[in-house]
């Protein structure tokens, strides 16, 4: 075999070896979709090779009429027995960790496909945009809540007990 056909055959190789070897994903990075409540609301992302990792919450924001995105939860659950027939999550695992699998592509990518699905589900006539995961800390956008309005709030007390005592008196 002559020197370019050899240099042409050995680069081929390299370049196979490296395609195949990119594609496969680290055992401790598996992820599938682990719902809360709702089917796409969660993804299980196993980070170590014993069955621990991460349990994300998937949240919509609709704020926007005709807009459906994420709402991004950058603390997420721990994950257990993420490699068995019965994961489930309990606990709070770190923002290090969240931060980390987010950095994956293969993790980004299964966020956004869970992301679009819950937006179809909760806001079907809506239009999902997606916005990427924060990465860092300073990314991270707080959002207030909205505040309590009077309906919302439990009576007080005492009024509760006064009007039950006159129920059971018999007075209107």
């Amino acid at each position: 075999m002559n020197a370019p056909w050899r240099a042409i055959a050995v680069s081929g190789a390299l370049i196979l070896v490296a395609v195949i070897s990119a594609g496969k994903l680290p055992l401790a990075w598996k992820t599938y979709p682990l719902s809360r409540q709702d089917p796409h609301d969660g993804l299980a992302v196993v980070s170590q090779p014993n069955g621990y990792g991460l349990h994300i919450w998937i949240e919509t924001n609709t704020n926007e009429a005709g807009v459906c995105k994420p709402r991004w939860n950058v603390d997420p659950a721990r994950l257990f027995n993420g490699n068995g027939s019965a994961p489930f999550s309990s606990g709070l695992a770190s923002r290090g960790e969240f931060f980390e699998a987010v950095s994956h592509w293969h993790i980004k990518n299964q966020l956004r496909r869970e992301s679009e699905a819950l937006c179809k589900a909760r806001a079907p006539e809506s239009k999902f945009i997606w916005l990427t995961p924060p990465r860092r800390a300073a990314e991270v956008i707080v959002e207030p809540l909205p505040t309590l309005k009077q309906q919302d709030l439990l009576p007080d007390p005492s009024q509760i007990r006064q009007e039950e005592e006159k129920m059971l008196r018999g007075d209107q």
